[in-house]
């Protein structure tokens, strides 16, 4: 499983700048975490690249409120409980206080992007 954040990143491969660079840095530092205990580098607070802070907690809180096979998907207030308790330790505590005052916008991205059964897929 943590293998995936540097095989993601030799897919996208290394660039000067754009996108890719992006993409790369956040590949490679999503599941760093703020108190240095994530991978695979073990970076610590803002030695993290921003971008992939910011998609840490994206990734975070898809990942508990999405269903899996092998899990149920978590009513949003936990989810959000989760955040604020891994504040400092997880994530960066200034993003996380961030996300939580755009709530209104990520229900709505999650009500409009809700999975859909194949026959309610629109065409």
């Amino acid at each position: 499983m943590q293998s995936h954040v540097e095989i993601g990143a030799r897919i996208i491969g290394q660039h000067e700048r754009g996108v890719l660079k992006l993409a790369h840095r956040i590949a490679l530092g999503h599941h760093e975490k703020w108190d240095g205990s994530g991978y695979p580098s073990g970076l610590a607070g803002e030695a993290i690249p921003f971008e992939a802070r910011i998609v840490a907690i994206a990734d975070v809180f898809d990942a508990l409120t999405s269903e899996r096979p092998y899990k149920k998907a978590w009513p949003v207030e936990e989810a959000l409980n989760y955040l604020r308790d891994n504040r400092g330790r997880h994530f960066d505590p200034a993003l996380v206080d961030r996300f939580l005052t755009l709530m209104d916008p990520v229900r709505e991205i999650m009500r409009r992007w809700a999975e859909q059964a194949p026959e309610q897929a629109p065409v």
